[in-house]
């Protein structure tokens, strides 16, 4: 039952910590893109979208992260 806990509580406080952190990567990638707010710097075309994306990318990680470690805690439960 203590490994149930801990492995609800470690998914937890994953979504917890990413949640935490997404607006800072999100201001640092606005960063990267835009030099005063306004004027684009020389990051254009495909690889600003990528960049554009990657917080995106790095919310999906931590969510998928957080539901599996969760979902393995239930699991071992045997809730699901």
């Amino acid at each position: 039952m203590d490994m149930v806990l801990a492995n609800l509580l470690m998914g937890f406080i994953t979504i917890l910590v990413g949640t935490t952190l997404m607006p800072e990567i999100a201001n640092q990638i606005n960063g990267a893109l835009f030099h005063n707010s306004t004027t684009r710097t020389n990051v254009t075309g495909a690889s600003a979208t990528i960049l554009g994306l990657v917080t995106l990318f790095f919310a999906l990680g931590v969510m998928a992260i957080g539901v599996s470690v969760a979902v393995q805690g239930l699991k071992e439960a045997g809730i699901m």
